[in-house]
């Protein structure tokens, strides 16, 4: 990802904290020589040794977990908060922009066993169920209901590189009062980059 370095971000720990909130991401790979995209969740977790790994699932009706190779690497993508920018929020002439966060996670990928799979499952459904006003668990789920996760196929990536832009109007520290008041009587993207914003 094209990155200008004064809008890149190097703290890992902000990072992570980034991807566990915006967990809901593109993976991109190669299906017969074009680039194959699925949106799906793909949650951080780290493997027995300590390494910092990717873990999802996908529909065995999907093509693209077939051209999975373990030698090659896959491109996962998470998006945050965006808005555009007017430029008549400057004290001076420029042109408008957009202020954004993304990051690319690259990583190798290898498929999971159904037990795995399993583990997965349970993690990520506990994760998300935590906050309903009823709260399901897959251990009350009957053998049926269960029996479609033979339908899914499971796996982990284990990253090998990331890279965070996170471009929130840096360089023009001067207008930031003024670029604030403004995205904060936008919609909620607007809102989300001017509390980022407020935070550097």
């Amino acid at each position: 990802m094209y990155t200008p370095q004064h809008y890149k971000n190097e703290d890992l720990a902000s990072i992570k904290e980034f991807i566990k909130a915006n967990s809901f991401g593109i993976l991109v790979n190669q299906v017969d020589g074009k680039p194959w995209a699925t949106h799906i969740p793909m949650e951080l977790d780290m493997d027995t040794d300590g390494n910092d790994i990717l873990v999802s699932h996908m529909s065995k009706a999907n093509p693209q977990w077939k051209h999975f190779n373990e030698t090659d690497e896959v491109l996962c993508i998470f998006n945050g908060p965006h808005s555009y920018v007017s430029s008549s929020w400057y004290a001076e002439e420029e042109v408008p922009t957009w202020n954004y966060i993304a990051v690319h996670v690259y990583g190798q990928i290898r498929i999971l066993s159904e037990a795995e799979v399993l583990d997965s499952m349970h993690t990520l459904v506990d994760k998300y169920e935590k906050d309903s006003k009823h709260p399901i668990s897959l251990h009350d789920m009957s053998p049926k209901t269960m029996a479609q996760i033979r339908g899914v196929v499971g796996f982990k990536i284990q990253i090998t590189d990331i890279q965070a832009t996170y471009k929130l109007s840096q360089g023009r520290e001067h207008d930031h009062a003024k670029i604030i008041s403004e995205l904060e009587e936008r919609d909620a993207g607007a809102r989300a980059i001017a509390s980022r914003m407020k935070r550097k």
